[in-house]
């Protein structure tokens, strides 16, 4: 049954367009019917999660053992079938006209401060950022990076956003947890904060020192000199 189960479970993901978690799939095998040859799936039918993950797991080292263009790899929470980095010369040229646009540096810093801190307000966002961020949540909201997850408690009740699941699929997560911590990018925030002020000071220092020397010089320009005896 092994050998069988794991056929399947590569024609599922062969055919789905998204990662499939290993509950997803037991779900299939327990809700799939064929009324022709209904002895094709009662074998099936009360296949355990564990079963699947085993199943899984050995067609990640055939693939990976018979050097396959594509992959079984762990995403989004769940398993997906991809291609090998190595081929993506040719897959670009492939894909270029249905390739979406890339997401601009400011659709970027929003993402990465609404997956840091979700769920948080636009307004919070905008406080963060230091800019409107009308347009580009809109524009997250659009493809699908970031959805409504409900109402702060604020007054007003401004909406709060979160990341999504194709937020996952896009950047090759396994969970939000893959994502670097926020403390390390508050430490990183902060030493680049640090570096700023340090090459401000040194500024306004070599300012000041410009200013006191063309003090000087003026002052000694000034400064009438005693007629000759």
């Amino acid at each position: 049954m092994t050998l069988e189960l794991k056929r399947i479970i590569e024609a599922l993901l062969f055919s789905a367009e998204r990662p499939l978690a290993p509950k997803e799939i037991r779900v299939i095998f327990a809700e799939a019917t064929d009324e022709e040859n209904p002895g094709m799936v009662e074998p099936f039918r009360n296949v355990r999660e564990a079963q699947i993950v085993a199943a899984l797991d050995e067609l990640k080292v055939e693939y990976d053992a018979q050097q396959h263009s594509f992959q079984l790899v762990e995403i989004a929470g769940g398993w997906r079938l991809v291609s090998r980095s190595e081929c993506a010369p040719w897959l670009k040229k492939l894909l270029d006209e249905a390739r979406p646009h890339r997401l601009s540096p400011p659709s970027l810093e929003t993402l990465s401060i609404i997956a840091l801190r979700q769920p948080i307000s636009r307004a919070d966002i905008a406080a963060i950022r230091g800019v409107e961020v009308d347009g580009v949540i809109k524009t997250l909201l659009e493809r699908d990076m970031i959805t409504i997850t409900g109402k702060s408690e604020a007054p007003g009740r401004p909406m709060l956003y979160g990341t999504t699941q194709k937020f996952l699929e896009h950047f090759g997560l396994r969970d939000i947890d893959d994502m670097p911590k926020a403390a390390e990018l508050r430490l990183q925030a902060a030493a680049l904060k640090t570096a700023e002020q340090q090459a401000m000071e040194a500024k306004k220092t070599d300012a000041m020192a410009s200013g006191e020397n063309a003090t000087e010089v003026r002052t000694q320009a000034e400064t009438p000199v005693p007629p000759e005896n």
